[in-house]
């Protein structure tokens, strides 16, 4: 059965994760994919990422698919109980993922009930497609990216930070130029949306 839990701000709902995965962490192994921040200036959200699933429990097997073999990506995702991918830039994160096959590679492993945790870029990159957070992203960051099309493993568009600064005004431009075209889901970073099966829910901490 799918799983996956979508946040804007993890640390934030961690606690939320146990009850939602349906057991405790203790002893999983979490493929933790950093990737997305690499372009960032600011990326405190990655260590907090860590410590709340240490916090937990959990073994960490960092994986930059930016820099790792083919290989090593797909045996450690693979050989995950959890996926972890964190924020930063959307763009620079799909440009990655499809370079490197790691975005077959995590969709065969939620195929296969794989729990997929996402942290904004992470959560976004599971729409159908990633253009409508251009103005929170920069598309510079990602030259080799030619389509937009995300894992579309939900028909939703994540749309995180919604009422949190720094990113509150430019959200709220994101759903005043998309919300009559697509069905953006805003999520705060007190929030997570729920995916299991076909079953999905916006929860709070």
């Amino acid at each position: 059965m799918k799983k996956l839990f979508l946040s804007s701000s993890f640390s934030s709902v961690a606690k939320l994760l146990p009850e939602f995965y349906g057991d405790s962490l203790a002893g999983k192994k979490v493929a933790f994919i950093p990737t997305a921040s690499n372009t960032e200036k600011v990326n405190f959200y990655v260590e907090s990422g860590k410590k709340a699933l240490i916090k937990l429990g959990a073994t960490l097997n960092i994986l930059d698919i930016s820099t790792a073999k083919k290989s090593d990506i797909t045996k450690t995702i693979r050989g995950a109980d959890l996926i972890y991918v964190s924020g930063g830039n959307t763009f620079f994160l799909l440009q990655e993922m499809k370079r490197t096959g790691a975005d077959k590679a995590i969709k065969d492993a939620i195929d296969s009930g794989t729990c997929y945790i996402g942290e904004s870029a992470g959560s976004i990159v599971m729409s159908p497609n990633i253009e409508y957070v251009q103005t929170m992203d920069s598309v510079a960051d990602a030259p080799k990216l030619l389509k937009y099309d995300g894992l579309n493993e939900i028909e939703l568009y994540p749309l995180p930070h919604h009422t949190n600064v720094p990113f509150k005004k430019i959200v709220e431009k994101i759903i005043a130029a998309y919300s009559s075209k697509i069905q953006l889901c805003p999520i705060s970073n007190a929030q997570v949306i729920q995916v299991l099966g076909q079953d999905i829910s916006v929860v709070s901490k």
